[in-house]
């Protein structure tokens, strides 16, 4: 009898009303927990850059992303751009211009680069270029082989000055290159689409500097035998100007070499 009564008292309980509303009101809160608010991507018409519904397509999938993370660096999505490129170390940097100058935004592992540490030199050789190059809108490729593309602009006046030839020099996607920068697709989309956005929000061009290795001291030191040494130390001018600044120079070329200034752009 007194287990029978317990029973009774039990299934009493979970059909109170009292209980049912508590049980209700924990699930209610669970499922009415605030959403995040969605990412508001600008769009920029300041200057016109090509594009496909690949590029787009491409866009609208990491830029809310970017502008999130760029966010939470105090950096603004579209603001003017700058790239290094390391060939030793693999290594494309990207660089966001902020209040005091260009801060560092991400470090990508470069996918393929073909060749050795040298500029290139002629058509063919398979080299990838060391130098100093600028990417206008009209050298981005929202419609390349290689998913999406942007021409570095070899040879620049340098290069033919010293009687140096080749074409359509790129970074781009894929993971396969000769004499190309390949970064994979899913890192040149994040590229692309912070680039274009700076070129869209009014950067005439934004700057890729190529160098054969991180140009400190002991790696100076570590090549002074090469054929390129002297080679080496000039572009190390454009280098340690960034370095000290956080601006990237503005490059001439005088009596065949690299001549550095106050950037105007």
């Amino acid at each position: 009898m007194r287990a029978a009564a317990r029973v009774l008292c039990l299934l009493s309980f979970s059909a109170c009303p009292c209980f049912s509303s508590y049980a209700g009101e924990g699930k209610e809160s669970a499922s009415s927990s605030p959403k995040a608010t969605p990412v508001k991507v600008p769009v920029f018409n300041s200057r016109k850059v090509a594009s496909s519904a690949r590029s787009r397509e491409a866009v609208a999938r990491v830029a809310p992303s970017l502008v999130g993370q760029l966010q939470s660096r105090g950096l603004s999505y579209g603001s003017p751009v700058f790239i290094r490129i390391f060939k030793s170390e693999r290594e494309l940097e990207l660089w966001v211009k902020g209040d005091g100058g260009y801060d560092l935004f991400r470090t990508y592992a470069v996918a393929a680069m073909s060749g050795k540490l040298g500029p290139k030199l002629r058509e063919g050789d398979r080299q990838a270029p060391e130098g100093f190059y600028y990417v206008p809108p009209s050298r981005m490729n929202p419609n390349s082989r290689f998913h999406l593309s942007m021409n570095l602009g070899y040879p620049n006046g340098y290069d033919r000055g010293h009687r140096r030839t080749g074409s359509a020099l790129m970074i781009h996607g894929g993971n396969a290159s000769i004499g190309c920068f390949a970064m994979t697709d899913p890192k040149i989309e994040e590229i692309y689409a912070l680039t274009e956005a700076a070129l869209r929000n009014g950067q005439s061009f934004f700057r890729v500097h190529c160098f054969p290795f991180r140009m400190n001291s002991a790696n100076m030191k570590k090549h002074a035998s090469s054929q390129w040494h002297s080679f080496w130390v000039n572009l190390k001018e454009g280098y340690d100007f960034f370095e000290s600044s956080k601006l990237p120079p503005d490059v001439r070329v005088e009596e065949g070499k690299y001549v550095f200034g106050k950037a105007t752009n």
